[in-house]
């Protein structure tokens, strides 16, 4: 019996785990004016003069919108096409 107590204890703990670490992410999208769009994890603050819009993650623009995906890693923003670290 005290067998079973431990399996079904380290069972509970394993699928404690894997609920644990497939939790989505919290993640935002950053666009700024010139349709550049991309993922962030946190909302850092940005130059006011960049004009960078955050979305929530579920955000999609509409269909006269004109926006397209640039991933990068790390803090930062696109202008003009190139990736401005902070």
């Amino acid at each position: 019996m005290k067998k079973i107590a431990q399996f079904a204890l380290i069972s509970l703990v394993g699928a404690a785990g894997i609920v644990a670490s497939s939790a989505p992410a919290s993640a935002f999208i950053a666009c700024n004016r010139q349709g550049d769009c991309w993922h962030v994890q946190d909302r850092i603050r940005y130059p006011r003069s960049a004009g960078i819009t955050i979305h929530r993650d579920d955000w999609h623009w509409g269909r006269r919108d004109h926006f397209r995906f640039n991933e990068h890693d790390g803090h930062g923003y696109w202008r003009g096409g190139v990736w401005v670290t902070l």
